[in-house]
């Protein structure tokens, strides 16, 4: 099963959370085979330095309107609690799917007020399980406020000139690692995989721990 969309594929499907997808991605040094370049992984053409020096960063490029990203979305964020000190998990919304403008303003709104550990899975949920219209500036600080959120805190950094700043230095991140499916990890700018790469979310988590050990190396 595809399990990223992409720029020309949008599937309007919901996909729930199933009981694999709760189970926590087990160390890549204890599944037996390392990852395979060119099947479970792809080299960056281009590779970028970390945006934190000194630290092995993994970018998750996403969308709030991709269903395979609503699934992926409470594994990653389990995964990432226990990543190490020298590791730093970034997300980046993309600028393809529906509604991608204010889907991009809403992430970076959040991440600015801090919310984003209490309200996205919230926003996951209302669009891919609850169908709860999230789709003008509005009706997105309306369900903040609702769900414990300062509406007027997050409409405020909506609108902001930092937000738009990190949407332009977002797409840069897009163009530079040619993301064009979600979700996607880049991991320590020099190496890309998915869950639809490694035939699983958990297995995709599987991959980007021994990318991450493969990082550190050098």
């Amino acid at each position: 099963m595809n399990m990223t969309m992409n720029r020309r594929h949008f599937s309007s499907a919901l996909l729930g959370l199933s009981g694999a997808a709760l189970l926590m991605a087990a160390p890549a040094e204890a599944q037996g085979p390392a990852p395979t370049e060119g099947k479970e992984y792809l080299r960056v053409e281009s590779p970028q330095p970390p945006r934190d020096a000194g630290k092995i960063e993994v970018i998750e490029f996403f969308s709030y309107a991709c269903p395979h990203c609503s699934s992926f979305e409470p594994l990653l964020s389990a995964w990432a609690k226990q990543l190490p000190a020298d590791v730093v998990v970034r997300r980046v919304p993309v600028t393809f799917l529906m509604n991608a403008e204010n889907f991009q303003r809403t992430y970076y709104a959040l991440e600015t007020i801090g919310a984003v550990d209490a309200l996205q899975p919230k926003i996951f949920r209302a669009i891919h399980l609850d169908r709860i219209r999230l789709e003008k500036p509005e009706d997105i600080a309306e369900f903040v406020g609702k769900n414990g959120g300062d509406a007027a805190k997050f409409m405020a950094a909506f609108k902001s000139f930092s937000v738009a700043t990190a949407m332009n230095r977002g797409k840069k991140s897009m163009a530079d690692f040619k993301i064009e499916s979600v979700p996607m990890l880049v991991v320590g700018g020099r190496y890309v995989t998915s869950p639809s790469q490694a035939n699983g979310s958990a297995q995709a988590l599987t991959v980007a721990d021994w990318l991450i050990q493969k990082s550190r190396k050098g």
